[in-house]
């Protein structure tokens, strides 16, 4: 992430609120800038400008009314002079020179070994107090190169065009570095977000503002989407540049996508087998939930999220819920993670082994009834979840459980088996008195009364 570029605030923003000194140029440019601090400067639409909806089509035509950069007419109104000698230097150039005079209407900068260049009183006046100074003799200035001979034969610069000029020099390395930019959002208009890129300004369309932005967007009008993203830090990436149009299009989509993917191959660089992490549920489907641990999304399985037998990930989780998870795999091949919500909570089945033997009778109720079998939860403990086959639940024949068990009924049942290793615990309804298990059921109800 390159965050060189800090958004800058209007220029008449940039304006000490504390008297400033004046010296022999500030008196040319001060009126100027009065006027334009005593009219707000904003990138907002007027209320003329509400509409309901932001169609994709027109976003084109929101973006053509951004307009990156300033609009300057001082190179129209600059007129070369058809005799002027060859100054070594042309239009367009973007020159670091050394300032060698200063006067109320203009400044003489060094452009080259023997060529000086002018910037006039009308470029002054476009400047801020706190930039003009910043232009005392001796010091270094970047310019552009407006007119490479004006009607006195000298070089017209212009300091506005060349802080703009490398602005969008700087825009053209990140559209072709293909770098994230975090920048700052300062306005918006009908069509989506106005984000500074130093003194220009970026278009971000609704259609390339993030979903997680979008779906803070509620509102009929402009103020109500978008008017409470002003100020917020944002990160994009620069994906069209048409300087012809003065068209800066940067997207948030994009840039969400490319820092996710990024921080997703750091993680699987990271994770360990065991570690926990916290996570919130990102999304449920029917076969589990995608937890996000830092960046990342991790899916915990319907078997991982409960030691209690579930038929949906919605009966515990829920998007937007934190959880902590267990991390039980990772394959960076396949940039997948494999989550355990259970795995972070007391193992039932550590009980099961301490307190539980076989021919021991329980209370359970049932929770499922299926074609060969009911399932039942111990009262004692719910987590566990235990099958009465069919076969255990009558001594005559039994063609659906249904016959003998409804679910919802509390009975007492006997343990008959208890895996371990498989987690699986058989019960009996037909064996509950049955003779075999008497000696055992004298041991458990004289051990209670001890």
């Amino acid at each position: 992430m390159d965050s060189r570029h800090e958004p800058v605030n209007n220029e008449a923003d940039e304006q000490a609120s504390s008297p400033q000194p004046e010296t022999a140029l500030t008196s040319q440019s001060s009126l100027v800038e009065e006027e334009a601090q005593s009219k707000p400067v904003s990138d907002h639409p007027t209320p003329n400008d509400v509409e309901l909806e932001v169609p994709a089509e027109h976003e084109e035509t929101y973006a053509e009314e951004v307009g990156a950069g300033d609009h300057h007419d001082v190179a129209e109104e600059v007129v070369e002079s058809p005799n002027a000698p060859d100054t070594g230097v042309k239009r367009g150039d973007l020159i670091e020179g050394t300032i060698l005079k200063t006067t109320p209407t203009e400044v003489t900068v060094e452009v080259g070994a023997t060529v000086e260049g002018v910037i006039n009183s009308r470029e002054l006046e476009r400047l801020t107090t706190s930039t003009i100074q910043t232009l005392q003799e001796g010091a270094k200035v970047l310019v552009y190169v407006i007119s490479a001979a004006g009607q006195d034969g000298r070089p017209v610069l212009s300091i506005s065009r060349a802080l703009e000029e490398s602005d969008w020099r700087e825009a053209e390395e990140y559209f072709q570095s293909k770098a994230l930019y975090e920048g700052r959002v300062s306005g918006y208009n009908k069509g989506g977000l106005i984000v500074r890129f130093g003194r220009l300004r970026g278009f971000v369309p609704a259609s390339q503002i993030s979903p997680e932005r979008r779906s803070r967007a509620g509102g009929e009008n402009p103020e109500e989407r978008w008017g409470g993203m002003v100020g917020e830090t944002i990160m994009v990436k620069v994906v069209e540049i048409k300087r012809a149009r003065n068209r800066l299009i940067l997207s948030e989509v994009a840039a969400t996508r490319e820092s996710r993917d990024e921080k997703k191959r750091r993680l699987l660089e990271e994770l360990k087998i065991g570690e926990r992490r916290k996570g919130k549920v990102t999304s449920v489907a029917d076969f589990g939930a995608f937890v996000d641990i830092g960046g990342a999304d991790g899916l915990v399985h319907l078997t991982e999220i409960s030691w209690k037998h579930l038929t949906h990930p919605s009966e515990l989780l829920a998007v937007g819920q934190e959880v902590e998870v267990e991390v039980i795999s990772v394959d960076p091949a396949s940039r997948r993670i494999g989550l355990s919500v259970r795995r972070t909570e007391r193992d039932p089945w550590a009980e099961v082994q301490s307190q539980y033997v076989v021919g021991q009778l329980i209370q359970a109720t049932i929770t499922k009834l299926t074609k060969f079998g009911a399932f039942a939860r111990l009262v004692d403990h719910p987590e566990i979840e235990g099958l009465i086959h069919i076969s255990e639940l009558s001594e005559h024949r039994v063609r659906h459980p249904r016959e003998v068990v409804s679910k919802g009924d509390v009975l007492t049942l006997r343990i008959v088996k208890i895996d371990h290793d498989q987690r699986r615990l058989g019960l009996s309804l037909k064996k509950v008195d049955s003779p075999e298990y008497l000696d055992l059921d004298w041991k458990m109800a004289d051990s209670k009364l001890k």
